[in-house]
């Protein structure tokens, strides 16, 4: 007699869908508003209308129709189950040298500086689209649980983009730890319409302050948009955050640009990188504003970083590279550039890593999270 059980990745779908539910966006609440940008001063990225990268060309609008007319998607598994690892400590210290990070999911990362506990574009949501039932969706559940989160002072927010900037995710931490949110310009209106109360929102090499912390809002080479209506109606970009035991960087949504070497240039080197490595296949059309692997140890090698780690992958199928590609090319290219694999590194969901002292490049040991097989 055939079984009538689901199987264990239907099962896993549901119940995580189950556990999100309290997350549900309110979309067409989203759709119905417009928001144009604010008048910003005009810059070598703004136009009084529209935010540009600095690097002018790459790809056209009608690209998009050719890639999804040509476009050959790698097969995917429906659901990933992840190893269960040690939690991260609720706070770390109260010694601004000590650092750790915990890698949750896609450009989602867990960063604790001393007694300060800071996250990158939170993403928990089922589906990163402004449908409930189309668009891209999870093949794993996040590394760490939402409410397992510890709480959290300082969100660092690339852009706009649903991958990146999850309502439900924000709105919940709002309500529990009400962080304070840095990010691009034109990005606040819809933060504070949706409840976030301490918003601060940057150009391109502005800063700001969070106690001991200075946070400056750095160029990327991307795009914005939630809808056909706002596109490049706000600022895209990366955060750098300044403390006295070392900078932490986050390279956001990017593709490979010039801008490295200025960040490096105006602000120096990072004790600590994250850089994309996802998203990349075909190159032609999405390497104006994804990296490769390859374009990533470019990244780290001229901000002459530390110690750097790989995101922005192996959680949402957004571009044709099978799941586990990344990792491979990554792995070739560190071996092309003759980089030392021991400072790049790839987390599994879950996993947390000490991050060495500033002036201690690479690290011999292993993730020193305790990996709890199931």
């Amino acid at each position: 007699m055939q079984s009538t059980r689901e199987p264990l990745h239907v099962m896993n779908q549901k119940i995580y869908r189950e556990r999100i539910l309290i997350l549900r966006e309110e979309h067409w609440r989203e759709r119905l508003l417009i928001r144009p940008a604010r008048s910003y001063p005009r810059s070598d990225h703004y136009n009084g209308e529209f935010f540009h990268n600095l690097e002018r060309g790459g790809r056209r609008d009608s690209d998009v129709l050719t890639w999804l007319r040509t476009r050959k998607p790698s097969r995917w598994p429906d659901w990933v189950q992840n190893d269960d690892y040690a939690l991260p400590p609720r706070r770390l210290s109260e010694d601004l040298n000590d650092w750790r990070v915990s890698f949750v999911n896609h450009a989602t990362v867990l960063i604790q500086i001393g007694p300060y506990n800071l996250i990158t574009d939170p993403v928990w949501s089922f589906r990163v689209s402004p449908f409930r039932n189309l668009g891209p969706k999870r093949v794993r559940a996040a590394g760490i649980a939402l409410e397992d989160l510890p709480q959290i002072d300082l969100v660092l927010l690339s852009h706009n983009h649903y991958d990146h900037l999850d309502l439900p995710t924000l709105r919940y931490l709002e309500k529990r730890d009400r962080p304070h949110v840095v990010t691009g310009l034109g990005n606040a209106s819809l933060l504070r319409a949706n409840g976030l109360a301490r918003v601060s929102e940057l150009d391109w090499w502005q800063s700001t302050e969070h106690e001991e912390l200075k946070v400056h809002f750095t160029p990327a080479k991307h795009f914005s948009g939630r809808s056909l209506r706002d596109r490049n109606r706000s600022l895209w970009g990366g955060l750098w955050v300044e403390s006295k035991a070392g900078s932490l960087f986050f390279g956001g949504d990017t593709g490979y640009g010039r801008h490295f070497k200025a960040i490096h240039e105006r602000l120096g080197v990072p004790r600590f990188a994250l850089l994309p490595i996802g998203a990349y296949e075909p190159y032609w059309f999405m390497g104006p504003v994804h990296m490769n692997p390859e374009d990533a140890v470019r990244a780290h090698l001229d901000l002459q970083a530390e110690n750097t780690l790989a995101i922005h992958f192996n959680t949402f199928q957004l571009t044709d590279e099978p799941i586990d590609q990344p990792v491979i090319d990554l792995a070739r290219a560190l071996e092309k550039h003759q980089v030392d694999p021991s400072r790049f590194w790839v987390l599994p969901e879950g996993a947390g890593k000490v991050i060495p002292s500033a002036g201690i490049s690479g690290s011999p040991r292993q993730n020193e999270s305790l990996v709890l097989r199931r």
